[in-house]
Order: C-alpha cells, then structure tokens, then sequence
C-alpha cells in the first residue's frame, strides 16, 4: 500500500514514545521505506537500537557525528522524504518548527524538506490545551502542516483529559491517506451540514444545544480530500473550514432548512450531521425580558423537521442522518431510518467518554436501511469521517 514511499519517522521525549516503535514496524509491513529521527529526549525513552532493528536503517539523532555516507545527512533526509511524520511530537518541537528554529537533527531535517510534515501530538491536557500550544497548531495548520488530533483517556501523568496520543491504527491511515488519498467522490456534488442551531428567546437569551460542529467539518474535510465539490451549511461554530469547501452560515433552523432545501436538488450525496433544535420559541420578544416574581413560561413550537423533509423527496440520492442518545442507541437509530427513510445513520453514545459534542474522537454504528450494523470503535473524527463516506460509496 505504501511500496516505494520513503517516510521519515520524527521521534520527541514524551512516554508515548514507546508507541512509535508500533509505528515504524506498521509502515515497514505496508512497503514504505522508512528513516528514523530520534531526539536526545526520546533516547531516554526508547534506544535508538530498536528503531534501527524495526526500520532496518540507521538511526539519526546527532547532527555533528561523523557521516556514514558522503552527504549531509539533514539535508538527504529532507530531500528523500515523501512525509514526515513526527508521533509523538511534543510541544517543543511544535513550538520550534512553528517559529522557525532549528536546533537540532529533526528540526533542521523539516525545515530544510518540502514533503508533508504531519505532527502527532501528545501531551498533558493543560500543556496540549495551552494558548501558545494551540496558537503554534493554529499557525502550522495555516501553514498546510498536518494534526492527527490527540485522543481522551488517562494520560501518563494520571489526569483525564485530550492529550494521549491517537491510536496507532488512526495514526496508519491518517498516513496512507496522506500519501495516497483516495479520489472516489470526484466529480460528485455533497452537501453538509454542521454545528447547533441558535433559537433566539430574546435578543440576550437563547435555547440551543452543546454541538460544535467538529463532526461535519471533518466530513467536509473527508469528502474534499476525495474529490468532492463540497457545501458546508453551518450553524454557529468556531471552526475554521476546510480549504475549497463552500460555507454557508446559518443560524436558526429555520434558516438550515431553507438553506438545505436550496441546495438540495444539485447534490447527490447529503449527510445532516448538524445538531437542529427541535423546537422554538413560539414569540422572539424585541426587548430583553425583564427578571420577574415567579416562574417564566416560554411556548415551544416544533421546527421543520429537515431530514424527514429530505427523505419524502429523496429519489436517487443518499440521505444520511445522524443520532445521538443517550440510551437504547440502537432502536432508536433503527427507528430513525424508517421514519425518516434514510440510506444510512451513524449513531453514537454521548455518555461514552471521548464521543459526541466537543470530542476530537468519536466511536459510532452505521446503520443502513436493511438494518446492517457495523460498530466503529473509538478513533479521531476525521477518520471517522472516511469510515462513513466508504460506506456511502458501497450502499
């Protein structure tokens, strides 16, 4: 799968380092020819005789020893690379490349390389949350460098929270679609949709829910990867969107559903991954409502149903749902497809850890209209993200 590509394994000090020696054998078995970076910090971790057993070339780490070929060794690195990956990539080294130092043999090998250089993080959850960390992401994302997001759990140190690295499994095919990203949705028109809804009460006061839009974003992001013209309608997010996509913003269900319908007929594939509010306020007061003695009763009224809309005027296209529970997840997805006559729903557990709103992971089932389950354990949501759109392809 990898046969002929030359990847550079960049190696940092941090406990998951153990987890690159997994890694480098994985890609070895998938054909890739691969040079290991080994930093002072990781050695303490992990000795450089492992890689060099499980890489079956030498091991780089001083940029000053003697050369074992007539070549500077940074700089034929760079040159030879088709990627390089570094996993675990600490904040350190993050923050280096992010502003342009280059201090050492994997620092100076990125800078002075034009292949893709993807980072793997993983860190304390304050250190990974961490304003500078995040800002040095956000530049090198910027940039066109690649994250494979940090998963939830235990770390380490013993705190729970983002910031272990992401399963090995995730980070193999973050790099084989990297290297060669399938391009089965060219041509093909898709259209998304992303974040809550905002209801407005008043013009203070609103009813909303805790979506973020995480999930459709990297659906965008999937499915422009593989060709796709892409329209993204988007409720309130904070989310940067992905290069080439078409966004449309939008903020009440209202607004989603007039969106949608305008855009329906020239997409073949629709996946609702947005987080609708089900029901508004039957009255929007123009001025704040004052604190009053007693209770405030507030009149509901039911919001246009979009995805049951969409499946009564479906034809030939695919309609894909979503569903987040809280309990009975299964019956309750089951249900969904035939009320609303879908091709497929992905559904999952918000009382799992590392699932749902606000996660960069996400474990769901697909479950088509012949009630075929397959059950997709924890992994980031961009990959994910390619599990669904496989799927669609094979309905």
């Amino acid at each position: 799968m990898l046969k002929g590509k030359k990847i550079v394994v960049g190696v940092t000090g941090g406990i998951a380092a153990y987890k690159a020696c997994d890694i480098v054998s994985r890609l070895k078995k998938l054909g890739a020819t691969v040079d290991v970076i080994l930093t002072k910090s990781a050695s303490e971790f992990v000795a450089p005789h492992t890689f060099q057993a499980l890489s079956q070339n030498p091991v780089m780490m001083d940029m000053f020893e003697t050369p074992r070929y007539w070549e500077i060794e940074h700089i034929s690195l760079a040159q030879k690379a088709d990627l390089i990956l570094v996993a675990p990539a600490t904040a350190n080294i993050i923050g280096k490349v992010a502003n342009g130092i280059a201090d050492d043999m994997l620092s100076t090998t990125i800078m002075a390389s034009t292949a893709k250089v993807v980072f793997a993080p993983a860190m304390n959850t304050i250190m990974y949350q961490n304003t500078i960390v995040q800002q040095n992401i956000q530049r090198l994302e910027d940039l066109g460098y690649g994250f494979i997001s940090p998963a939830s759990g235990r770390l380490a140190c013993g705190d729970i929270g983002i910031g272990k690295l992401c399963e090995v499994d995730g980070i193999i095919e973050f790099v084989i679609n990297a290297m060669a990203p399938k391009q089965d949705l060219i041509n093909k028109n898709v259209l998304i949709t992303a974040g809550p809804t905002i209801e407005a009460i008043d013009p203070v006061r609103f009813l909303s829910n805790r979506s973020t839009g995480k999930m459709g974003y990297a659906l965008s992001e999937a499915a422009k990867s593989r060709g796709a013209n892409v329209t993204l309608i988007s409720g309130p997010t904070a989310l940067k969107a992905p290069a080439g996509v078409e966004v449309i913003s939008v903020t009440s269900a209202e607004e989603m559903y007039n969106r949608v319908m305008e855009h329906f007929k020239q997409n073949e594939i629709i996946i609702k991954s947005a987080a609708v509010s089900d029901y508004r306020p039957e009255i929007k007061a123009i001025n704040k409502l004052k604190k009053q003695e007693g209770p405030l009763q507030i009149n509901l009224v039911r919001n246009p149903d979009i995805l049951y809309e969409l499946g009564l005027n479906k034809g030939s296209k695919k309609i894909i749902g979503f569903a987040a529970e809280t309990d009975n997840i299964i019956e309750y997805a089951k249900a969904k497809v035939a009320k609303k006559n879908l091709d497929l729903i992905v559904a999952n557990d918000l009382t799992e850890e590392g699932s749902g709103f606000g996660s960069d992971t996400n474990a769901v089932y697909l479950i088509d209209s012949s009630y075929n389950i397959i059950k997709i354990d924890k992994m980031s949501k961009l990959d994910i993200s390619h599990r669904i759109l496989d799927k669609i392809l094979d309905l």
